[in-house]
């Protein structure tokens, strides 16, 4: 089975020339969910950025589902891997849910039916379509964090990258986040200081240190060796 995603000698480098990123290799495989794990700073953000081109590597490869990115390819990678912010304020801007949902599929030129066929879709596997109607900033921390969730799902894609998912939700929250998230087919790749939350969800993790990869291995094996 190929990787959904390939990564080859990444490097990423601060106007100042401070390294944030020291030669990552990496890859993810169809359906699979890996956690991130680090201290802040470690360069876990920074390479997850990279990985829909929102960052452009000093040096290395990135391959998303058999697709280099490179300029020619972002406009595909990007509807390919949703990118989920820590703070779901950042992605709520429309007057409801169901405009803020339907959003990107119109920006990529479909029309009005169509797009709001797939909010409908995407809200109603998020468990949200009773709030379609609703002002999004009335929503709790988990109901905002569902609705950014189906925007990226209403755009079909084959990959998830959550960043801290699970700041600002209370312990019910990030219960029913977890269910959630192992509902959903896609590969994931979850950035979290939430060793409970990952192990709910993710084979494997990745240890960053000093923007670089210290190992990968299972969640328990990972706590241990770093004392995480």
């Amino acid at each position: 089975m190929s990787p959904i995603v390939q990564v080859r000698g990444l490097r990423y480098a601060y106007e100042d020339g401070t390294e944030a990123l020291k030669g990552i290799d990496f890859e993810l495989q169809p359906g699979e969910t890996v956690a991130l794990l680090g201290a802040n700073g470690s360069g876990k953000t920074t390479f997850a950025l990279h990985l829909n081109g929102l960052l452009r590597a000093t040096s290395g490869t990135i391959a998303i589902d058999g697709l280099e990115l490179r300029e020619s390819n972002l406009k595909e990678i990007r509807r390919r891997v949703g990118l989920v912010f820590q703070d779901s304020d950042n992605q709520l801007f429309m007057p409801t849910v169901l405009e803020d949902v339907a959003f990107a599929p119109l920006a990529a030129g479909i029309n009005s039916t169509a797009a709001l066929a797939k909010a409908w879709l995407a809200l109603e596997q998020v468990g949200m379509a009773h709030k379609a109607g609703k002002a999004p900033w009335h929503l709790s921390a988990g109901e905002k964090k569902r609705v950014a969730i189906a925007g990226i799902l209403a755009e079909e894609p084959k990959i998830l990258v959550l960043d801290e998912p699970t700041t600002f939700l209370d312990p019910p929250g990030q219960r029913g986040l977890a269910e959630l998230l192992s509902s959903l087919p896609q590969a994931k790749i979850l950035i979290t200081h939430d060793v409970p939350f990952a192990a709910r969800l993710a084979e494997v993790a990745v240890f960053f240190q000093e923007g670089r990869i210290a190992a990968k291995d299972t969640i328990p094996t990972i706590v241990r060796q770093f004392d995480w």
